[in-house]
């Protein structure tokens, strides 16, 4: 039986496709599949993608989808994938040398649901920092998984688990924010593997890092209304409610507003920013993960609340 199924989403990356696939190529691959999911890129994406189909049969698969979006293209590769383990990866970033062998001998070995991963940002200027992994092995942890934020890639998922309890919302980015810190509500199987094996190009032209005003950075709202659904459903937003609360602080306050400030098509996000806080969150400035952060970060979550 296939261990692995590895889903990549291919949409106009022909400059970092073959380094992607090569990564993944250079290791073990006994047991694994990669699922190659073109969006009809107006580049030679989806000649890179047949390709390397036609140099590695048995293990690469490529399909072609009009879907729109990573979410659609991603729920379309987990009903073609066939492994009992699935990894999505990005076309544009690539993994370490031994990673599979990593991710298959801790499946394995722990028969988790969710094995979590150490992930390094790669800059356009050489900077690197480190997104390390949550373990269940140290205190508080499922306090952290929430306010984490996971990427897609930082996880990888038995498929059974994933497709009994989750899709990616289509038709909007930030889909990995609506539900990735829910994961901890539908399993407690979680394992991690604490060094870093995979590499996310931080670069301006991709989907969440567009030069100009993006439309759908307002599709913020709806992931956030999602992931605060699912913990309703649960019966889970007393018991996390300074977790929630202070992933909404970082997303709206930080992260967004940034997109909301710098362009005049922001004036709705920020509104909206403030109008979501009162009625959910009223006394944010009172958060204990907010507090003890430095007063820099709590000037620049003010400044995102006032719009300035």
């Amino acid at each position: 039986m296939l261990k692995l199924s590895i889903i990549i989403p291919v949409f106009n990356v022909e400059e970092y496709l073959k380094e992607c696939l090569d990564s993944i190529l250079a290791q073990k691959n006994r047991g694994i599949e990669i699922i190659l999911v073109e969006n009809y890129s107006s580049d030679k994406s989806y000649e890179i993608c047949k390709d390397y189909k036609e140099k590695f049969p048995k293990v690469i698969k490529v399909f072609r989808t009009k879907k729109w979006g990573a979410s659609a293209v991603r729920n379309y590769g987990v009903k073609k994938a066939s492994g009992e383990y699935l990894w999505f990866i990005d076309s544009d970033d690539w993994i370490e040398k031994g990673a599979i062998e990593k991710v298959l001998g801790k499946v394995e070995k722990k028969e988790a649901d969710v094995v979590c991963i150490s992930v390094r940002r790669v800059y356009e200027d050489g900077r690197t920092n480190i997104l390390t992994a949550v373990n269940p092995k140290e205190k508080n942890w499922k306090e952290r998984y929430i306010m984490y934020g996971f990427p897609p890639f930082q996880n990888i998922y038995r498929k059974d688990f994933w497709a009994k309890n989750f899709e990616f919302p289509e038709g909007i980015i930030h889909e990995d924010m609506a539900i990735l810190s829910t994961v901890i509500l539908y399993t407690e199987k979680i394992s991690a593997i604490d060094e870093v094996i995979y590499n996310y190009r931080q670069r301006k032209n991709s989907v969440l890092h567009q030069e100009g005003w993006n439309p759908h950075s307002l599709d913020i709202f709806k992931a956030l209304g999602i992931l605060y659904g699912k913990f309703n459903e649960k019966g889970m937003l007393e018991r996390y409610k300074a977790e929630i609360e202070y992933f909404f602080i970082w997303n709206l306050l930080i992260d967004s507003a940034k997109d909301f400030r710098d362009y005049s098509e922001g004036k709705a996000g920020k509104e909206q920013t403030k109008l979501i806080l009162k009625q959910f969150f009223p006394n944010w400035m009172k958060n204990k993960y907010f507090r003890n952060k430095s007063l820099k970060f709590k000037l620049n979550c003010y400044r995102g609340y006032l719009g300035i």
